[in-house]
């Protein structure tokens, strides 16, 4: 039942559950994107690892977020149990057999996979100012602190730079909006605020250096498969916000950075999105809006892009229309926002005249999907109830023993596992400080320099009433030590002095009395 440049999805069931066909996703229609949804327990998991089992055999790298650990077990070969087994006997798969898959295992926090980090500048304005839930004034400093970061020479590279950057902003508030605009004060310690609440909940671990290649979730192994990049997100799911972000970040990333490629026989790189509701809950328009872009122009990048939501309604309609490979799972129907889902699921499948979608969809078992692919000319196959196939890989996660054995021989081991901090906008800031503090304080010395020389001749700053320090004191008192010379007089002076002075009376006193004599007469 395997078909070369096909990925075995499973068998559709006839109306009397008899088996009719294998359904198959083509691999020339693997980067037109695709969508699996189902209530929680309903199989999307195991239908996520199917699909990336097959893709990792044709040579296709794949990223994947493991939100509860389960898909951890795609680096584990499949062990023999009855459930799948009893599966593959149903389908008819007689070429079932157990495989492991090279995987390599990511985590932001650094504790079940090696770090990953890009650095502010790369996140840019738009997604940082996603990720702290700015105002529309918020998001206009952000973009005025990117500007000045990048006219300045300033590298933002982790939330140091930024948090450092905006205090410089704050200070000089008045300054800077005469260039770039208003600053409000208001708003720049509003921001300085959500980075706290962001460091707060792990995100310093996402920013920094080395930042992620892109080229590193693109390999293959040695035996031909494509890499698995598995990326830990049980405890990322803490802060969703952060989790969505990142990997709209990383979408970007790969838009930006990959060549166009048309439409290649197969996908360059497939990318599943889980829990794909949390990348548009409560987001702006623009954010939408440069999601519907990426999804539609990144296909020409050869990168296939798959969204697992619970509902079909998380996504927006323009994004839903981008999405031709489906597997829809089982939804219920007990609300009314449920039943408009199921309606909305059934509608946008080809439909099968052997069936009702809608009726369908809420009686499927676990483990049954309705599955549409492109096929021929890229058009939507009828829609088909189906059994998914049982995967090779293990069921379940592996051990902690396991993932760092895995760890130990992963490709890029010691690439991304420690920190480098070199010099940024931090540092330039703090010696920008530091070199004019040291400016000012050579300027106000040079001003009080002539106050303290008059201090100086005044005679009046006498050691112990103020006006100089001890030494300055002590320097004016050894001054007027020599200039008074009591202390250096020898006797012969002080008598010759004493002589001069008789004399000088003698004669003023004569002059005095014949002054007076003359006047008499």
């Amino acid at each position: 039942m395997i078909e070369e440049g096909k990925i075995f999805i499973g068998a559709s069931r006839n109306p009397d559950d008899s088996i009719n066909k294998p359904e198959y996703l083509d691999l020339k229609f693997g980067n037109r994107h695709g969508l699996v949804t189902g209530a929680t327990g309903t199989g999307k998991t195991v239908t996520l690892q199917v699909l990336a089992e097959g893709f990792s055999r044709a040579g296709v790298p794949v990223f994947a977020a493991d939100i509860k650990g389960d898909l951890s077990g795609i680096a584990a070969k499949g062990e023999p149990k009855d459930f799948l087994t009893k599966r593959a006997e149903q389908i008819g798969f007689a070429d079932y057999e157990f495989d492991q898959f090279p995987v390599i295992f990511w985590d932001l926090f650094g504790e079940k996979g090696h770090r990953v980090r890009t650095t502010i500048a790369e996140m840019g304005p738009l997604l940082l100012a996603r990720l702290m839930d700015a105002s529309e004034p918020q998001e206009g400093v952000i973009n005025i602190a990117f500007k000045i970061a990048d006219q300045g020479g300033l590298p933002l590279l982790d939330l140091k730079d930024f948090s450092s950057l905006l205090n410089y902003m704050g200070e000089n508030a008045s300054q800077l909006s005469n260039q770039y605009g208003l600053i409000s004060k208001a708003s720049v310690g509003s921001i300085q605020r959500a980075l706290l609440v962001l460091e707060q909940q792990g995100a310093e671990h996402f920013f920094g250096e080395p930042a992620l290649k892109i080229t590193d979730i693109m390999r293959t192994s040695n035996n031909g498969y494509g890499q698995i990049s598995v990326l830990a997100a049980d405890k990322l799911m803490m802060n969703p916000r952060l989790y969505a972000t990142f990997l709209l970040w990383l979408l970007s990333e790969l838009f930006e950075e990959l060549p166009e490629v048309g439409d290649p026989e197969k996908p360059k790189l497939v990318f599943f999105f889980d829990e794909a509701h949390l990348l548009f809950n409560d987001a702006p328009k623009v954010l939408t809006e440069r999601v519907e872009q990426v999804v539609r122009l990144i296909r020409s990048k050869g990168v296939g892009v798959y969204f697992v939501t619970q509902n079909p309604l998380d996504v927006p309609e323009t994004v839903l229309a981008q999405l031709g490979n489906r597997a829809q799972h089982a939804l219920r129907a007990y609300s009314p926002r449920e039943q408009k889902a199921v309606r909305t699921a059934a509608d946008t499948f080809r439909a099968n005249p052997a069936f009702d979608c809608a009726t369908v969809i809420t009686n499927l078992g676990t483990g049954e999907a309705l599955v549409s692919t492109l096929e021929a000319k890229g058009a939507p196959s009828i829609v088909e109830r189906t059994l998914v196939r049982p995967p090779s890989g293990r069921v379940g996660p592996v051990t902690d023993a396991e993932r760092r054995q895995i760890m130990d021989r992963s490709p890029v081991l010691g690439v991304y596992d420690e920190d480098v901090d070199r010099e940024s906008a931090f540092e330039l800031l703090a010696a920008r400080a530091k070199k004019a503090a040291d400016a000012e304080a050579a300027k106000r010395a040079q001003e009080e320099a002539p106050q303290q020389q008059g201090n100086t001749t005044s005679g009046w700053n006498l050691p112990g009433f103020g006006g100089g320090n001890d030494d300055d004191n002590q320097g004016r008192g050894q001054s007027r030590g020599r200039t008074s010379g009591y202390q250096r007089e020898t006797v012969v002076e002080a008598a010759m002095k004493s002589v001069a002075r008789t004399v000088a009376t003698q004669v003023g006193r004569a002059l005095v009395r014949g002054i007076l004599g003359s006047l008499k007469r």
